[in-house]
């Protein structure tokens, strides 16, 4: 999908030859992948001669937060907390991305007041 945003339409002879190096891939799957993003609304096709020409159906940030909610419900019963939890418990994070990660906390905290009502509200209750 990030080669397709890059690029925009795009057939799938330009989406292979576009992939980087060292991640070679066949043609035929690429192909496979952009039937399934296509039967999932990701990606839309248009006819040109004999080939078949691929545009993002939706913007990558949509994309990116859907199959963050996707995960969240799936693994994580819908509890941000939990979500977040993992990434911290990952020995890979580094200090750098922490302190990335706090700051974003602390601007959501301040851009929601609301949000901050609903952590003190729940760390009163535990």
């Amino acid at each position: 999908m990030k080669i397709l945003w890059r690029r925009g339409e795009s057939a799938v002879t330009d989406l292979v030859a576009a992939l980087p190096e060292g991640e070679p891939l066949a043609y035929n799957s690429v192909l496979t992948t952009i039937r399934i993003l296509e039967q999932k609304g990701y990606v839309s096709h248009r006819q040109e001669g004999r080939a078949f020409v691929y545009r993002p159906r939706v913007a990558e940030g949509e994309a990116s937060r859907f199959e963050v909610r996707n995960v969240l419900n799936r693994f994580f019963g819908n509890s941000r907390e939990q979500l977040v939890l993992s990434l911290l418990g990952d020995e890979e994070i580094s200090s750098e991305e922490m302190q990335r990660l706090k700051q974003a906390i602390r601007s959501a905290n301040t851009e929601n007041p609301a949000s901050e009502k609903r952590i003190a509200k729940k760390g009163s209750e535990e």
